[in-house]
């Protein structure tokens, strides 16, 4: 069982993230941030990974440094997790509907960093939260887990949709990525041998 309990603490937030990547959907989370909540629980499900995350931040200033921090700290999870990353598939891509909007995920877990998010969000906020906040979400943890992790907004109206498609597209893709390729199962998946 791949698993991992990462805590960070700085002077805005305390973060703590127990994962198993090869779980059933169960989660706890508790962040501070009802939207994050509400996609980290989506993401958890639709990723079969099992996971909590609670997060004390300074949410009277706004959401801004605990969805960040939570970002990193949950990217370092999946790092330690996934050790070398001998015999994942490595490669993974999903469209994904949400009732009216549909996006696209596809990522390659490779050792490099690289975010390419081609999501415009039609508002600003989707009750409280901020929608600029899911890209920074996914550049701290593209830096903390290093992969390139691509998204597409094919088209979609609705923001929470769109943002709520993202995640969904997101969990599936990445456990597709970490799935072991049985063909290769002491392998890691570069002809460099290392990611």
């Amino acid at each position: 069982m791949r698993t991992s309990e990462i805590k960070r603490s700085t002077s805005e937030t305390e973060v703590s993230v127990k994962l198993c990547v090869d779980g059933t959907g169960r989660s706890v989370i508790n962040t501070g941030v009802g939207f994050l909540d509400h996609m980290l629980t989506l993401f958890a499900v639709h990723g079969r990974f099992d996971l909590e995350v609670t997060c004390t931040g300074d949410t009277v200033i706004d959401d801004h440094h605990s969805v960040e921090d939570i970002g990193i700290t949950l990217g370092r999870a999946f790092d330690q997790a996934c050790g070398d990353r001998r015999g994942i598939t490595r490669y993974g891509s999903t469209w994904l509907p949400m009732d009216e909007a549909l996006v696209l995920c596809a990522a390659d877990v490779s050792g490099r960093s690289c975010l390419r998010f081609g999501v415009k969000m039609p508002a600003e906020k989707v009750g409280s939260f901020d929608t600029e906040l899911v890209e920074e979400f996914f550049t701290a943890f593209t830096r903390e887990f290093p992969i390139s992790l691509h998204f597409i907004l094919q088209y979609g109206t609705n923001t929470h949709h769109i943002i709520e498609a993202v995640f969904k597209s997101f969990a599936r893709t990445l456990s597709a990525c970490l799935a072991a390729d049985s063909r290769c199962p002491d392998t890691i998946p570069s002809s460099k041998g290392v990611l």
